[in-house]
Protein backbone atom coordinates (compact mmCIF):
# COMPACT_ATOMS: atom_id res chain seq x y z
CA UNK A 1 0.00 0.00 0.00
CA UNK A 2 1.27 3.45 -0.68
CA UNK A 3 -0.30 6.50 1.36
CA UNK A 4 -0.25 9.95 -0.46
CA UNK A 5 -0.26 12.11 2.49
CA UNK A 6 -1.38 16.20 2.66
CA UNK A 7 1.31 17.09 4.91
CA UNK A 8 -0.47 20.73 6.06
CA UNK A 9 -3.59 18.89 6.86
CA UNK A 10 -2.13 16.35 8.91
CA UNK A 11 -0.10 18.71 10.83
CA UNK A 12 -3.01 20.55 11.30
CA UNK A 13 -4.48 18.08 14.13
CA UNK A 14 -1.52 18.94 16.02
CA UNK A 15 -2.80 22.20 18.57
CA UNK A 16 0.16 24.87 17.68
CA UNK A 17 2.27 23.34 14.47
CA UNK A 18 2.01 26.65 12.93
CA UNK A 19 3.89 28.21 15.58
CA UNK A 20 7.43 26.39 13.92
CA UNK A 21 6.47 25.22 10.89
CA UNK A 22 9.86 23.24 10.66
CA UNK A 23 9.45 21.87 13.63
CA UNK A 24 6.00 20.39 12.63
CA UNK A 25 6.98 19.13 9.77
CA UNK A 26 10.17 17.49 11.48
CA UNK A 27 7.92 16.08 13.81
CA UNK A 28 5.30 14.79 11.17
CA UNK A 29 8.65 13.04 9.31
CA UNK A 30 9.83 11.15 12.48
CA UNK A 31 6.24 9.74 12.97
CA UNK A 32 5.61 8.68 9.34
CA UNK A 33 9.12 7.50 9.30
CA UNK A 34 8.66 5.14 12.09
CA UNK A 35 4.81 4.07 10.52
CA UNK A 36 6.51 3.48 7.26
CA UNK A 37 8.80 0.87 9.20
CA UNK A 38 6.16 -0.54 10.91
CA UNK A 39 4.00 -1.60 8.30
CA UNK A 40 6.12 -1.88 5.01
CA UNK A 41 4.57 0.90 3.21
CA UNK A 42 5.56 3.38 1.13
CA UNK A 43 4.75 7.17 2.25
CA UNK A 44 4.88 10.46 -0.02
CA UNK A 45 4.34 13.37 1.95
CA UNK A 46 3.32 16.74 0.23
CA UNK A 47 3.93 20.12 1.60
CA UNK A 48 2.26 23.84 0.92
CA UNK A 49 5.02 26.53 0.91
CA UNK A 50 8.65 26.47 -0.22
CA UNK A 51 11.00 23.99 0.60
CA UNK A 52 13.49 23.97 3.80
CA UNK A 53 16.46 23.41 4.36
CA UNK A 54 16.03 20.08 6.57
CA UNK A 55 13.65 19.06 3.93
CA UNK A 56 14.37 19.76 0.67
CA UNK A 57 12.20 18.69 -2.12
CA UNK A 58 12.27 15.37 -3.48
CA UNK A 59 14.43 14.69 -0.16
CA UNK A 60 13.88 10.98 1.60
CA UNK A 61 13.36 11.56 5.25
CA UNK A 62 14.04 8.16 6.26
CA UNK A 63 12.63 6.07 3.80
CA UNK A 64 9.84 8.94 3.56
CA UNK A 65 9.55 10.41 0.41
CA UNK A 66 9.12 14.71 0.79
CA UNK A 67 7.30 16.69 -2.18
CA UNK A 68 6.66 20.73 -1.90
CA UNK A 69 3.74 22.39 -3.61
CA UNK A 70 4.82 23.59 -6.99
CA UNK A 71 5.85 27.44 -7.27
CA UNK A 72 2.35 29.39 -7.74
CA UNK A 73 0.51 26.13 -6.97
CA UNK A 74 -0.53 24.32 -3.53
CA UNK A 75 -0.32 20.55 -2.01
CA UNK A 76 -3.84 19.44 -3.60
CA UNK A 77 -3.10 20.23 -7.10
CA UNK A 78 0.39 18.52 -6.69
CA UNK A 79 -1.50 15.69 -5.11
CA UNK A 80 -4.09 15.57 -7.55
CA UNK A 81 -1.28 15.57 -10.50
CA UNK A 82 0.92 12.22 -8.76
CA UNK A 83 -2.53 10.49 -8.57
CA UNK A 84 -3.01 11.07 -12.22
CA UNK A 85 0.21 10.26 -12.85
CA UNK A 86 0.59 6.85 -10.77
CA UNK A 87 0.59 3.09 -12.86
CA UNK A 88 -1.36 1.98 -9.64
CA UNK A 89 -3.81 4.73 -8.85
CA UNK A 90 -5.98 1.95 -7.02
CA UNK A 91 -3.11 1.05 -4.52
CA UNK A 92 -2.54 4.99 -3.12
CA UNK A 93 -4.11 6.18 -0.17
CA UNK A 94 -4.57 9.78 -0.30
CA UNK A 95 -4.54 10.96 3.39
CA UNK A 96 -6.40 14.34 4.07
CA UNK A 97 -9.44 16.05 5.58
CA UNK A 98 -9.99 18.09 2.76
CA UNK A 99 -13.80 17.28 1.07
CA UNK A 100 -12.29 19.12 -2.31
CA UNK A 101 -9.38 16.85 -2.80
CA UNK A 102 -11.04 14.11 -1.82
CA UNK A 103 -13.63 14.10 -4.80
CA UNK A 104 -10.28 15.38 -6.86
CA UNK A 105 -8.78 11.65 -6.38
CA UNK A 106 -11.73 9.74 -5.75
CA UNK A 107 -12.63 10.30 -9.44
CA UNK A 108 -9.08 9.42 -10.59
CA UNK A 109 -8.93 5.79 -8.50
CA UNK A 110 -7.46 6.31 -5.24
CA UNK A 111 -8.83 5.54 -2.17
CA UNK A 112 -9.07 8.38 0.83
CA UNK A 113 -8.49 7.98 4.36
CA UNK A 114 -9.37 11.55 6.84
CA UNK A 115 -6.36 13.26 8.58
CA UNK A 116 -7.42 12.29 11.76
CA UNK A 117 -8.05 8.69 11.26
CA UNK A 118 -4.46 8.11 9.38
CA UNK A 119 -3.27 9.94 12.94
CA UNK A 120 -4.58 7.79 15.27
CA UNK A 121 -3.54 4.54 13.17
CA UNK A 122 0.12 6.33 13.25
CA UNK A 123 0.10 6.64 16.89
CA UNK A 124 -1.71 3.08 17.58
CA UNK A 125 0.87 1.66 14.82
CA UNK A 126 3.87 2.84 16.96
CA UNK A 127 2.30 2.76 20.65
CA UNK A 128 2.01 -1.61 19.78
CA UNK A 129 4.64 -1.74 17.74
CA UNK A 130 7.08 -4.10 19.21
CA UNK A 131 10.41 -3.28 21.48
CA UNK A 132 13.88 -4.83 20.45
CA UNK A 133 13.75 -6.29 23.66
CA UNK A 134 10.41 -7.51 22.63
CA UNK A 135 12.22 -10.09 20.48
CA UNK A 136 11.78 -8.13 17.09
CA UNK A 137 15.03 -8.50 15.11
CA UNK A 138 16.11 -6.59 12.21
CA UNK A 139 17.77 -8.24 9.40
CA UNK A 140 21.16 -6.98 7.56
CA UNK A 141 19.79 -8.86 4.50
CA UNK A 142 16.83 -7.64 4.30
CA UNK A 143 17.49 -5.15 1.09
CA UNK A 144 13.68 -3.65 0.76
CA UNK A 145 13.68 -2.45 4.47
CA UNK A 146 16.80 -0.72 3.83
CA UNK A 147 15.78 0.44 0.75
CA UNK A 148 12.53 1.91 2.29
CA UNK A 149 14.93 3.66 5.10
CA UNK A 150 16.90 5.35 2.20
CA UNK A 151 14.26 6.71 0.33
CA UNK A 152 14.41 4.33 -2.95
CA UNK A 153 11.87 1.94 -2.40
CA UNK A 154 12.20 -2.05 -4.54
CA UNK A 155 10.22 -0.67 -7.48
CA UNK A 156 11.98 3.29 -7.99
CA UNK A 157 13.72 3.44 -11.05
Amino acid sequence: MAYLIDGNNVMAQIPGWHRDKTKARRGLLERLAAFGRIKKCRLTVVFDGAPDREAPEASASRGVKVLFAEAGSDADTRIVKLVEAARDRRGITVVTSDRNLQFRVRTCGAAVMRSGEFRKQVESAIANAPRPEDGEKYEIDDVNQWLRYFGATPDDE
